[in-house]
């Protein structure tokens, strides 16, 4: 009588400890699973983030690329201006501006203009083609001609041909175009002068064609 309870009692026991190691082996393999799924899902946004930075830096990049990439400057009466100062130190300011809101474009040498149907340009202040000016989306150069002198101030002008000088010596880029100086009520009296090159601010034009302060 007295084994039997004894043996009863070692059996259940070791039931519960049977028990109590499952559960406890349940809730390892749990922990373990929502371990992996959080790592996953973390390793899921890392590589979201990735990507999607990826994507960022690369459409900045190629935006850069765009901004960086040079043209040549091509003749435009939309993009052209002229004026004249009177004065000992007289001269014709010749004004391009780059409208383009991505492009640079440069300038070569300086610009070729033929005045009131003249059939050759001015000629330039200075022989080659000079250094060029790369312009900024936005930005203007200018170049200048002297009327210092009663020749080359000449007569009014009602129009003047613009073509643009190309990389090479003698070469020119673009078709020419007629700007028409009445329509722009611009008056100009030019006449046997020379035209500087282009130059990135009116006061270096200046000094180039003599009549800088």
């Amino acid at each position: 009588m007295t084994a039997r309870p004894a043996r009863r009692r070692s059996a259940y026991a070791a039931l519960a400890l049977g028990l109590a190691g499952s559960l406890a082996l349940t809730g390892c393999h749990s922990g373990s699973a929502k371990s992996r799924k959080s790592s996953s899902s973390s390793n899921s946004r890392s590589k979201k983030r990735k990507i999607i930075g990826g994507a960022a830096a690369a459409g900045v990049g190629a935006g850069a690329a765009r901004r960086r990439s040079t043209i040549t400057c091509s003749p435009d009466t939309s993009r052209l201006g002229f004026s004249q100062q009177a004065g000992p130190k007289g001269y014709v300011t010749v004004r391009y501006t780059n409208r383009s809101s991505t492009l640079n474009c440069r300038l070569y040498g300086g610009p070729l203009l033929s005045f009131d149907g003249a059939k050759t340009p001015l000629p330039m202040l200075r022989a080659g083609q000079g250094n060029g000016v790369r312009l900024r989306p936005g930005a203007t150069a200018y170049a200048v001609i002297p009327t210092n002198t009663p020749a080359a101030l000449g007569t009014p002008q009602k129009t003047v041909n613009v073509q643009f000088a190309g990389s090479s010596q003698g070469s020119t880029t673009g078709s020419p175009v007629t700007y028409d100086l009445v329509a722009k009520h611009t008056t100009l009296s030019v006449g046997q002068g020379k035209v500087s090159f282009w130059n990135p601010t009116l006061s270096s034009a200046r000094t180039e064609a003599g009549v800088g302060s």
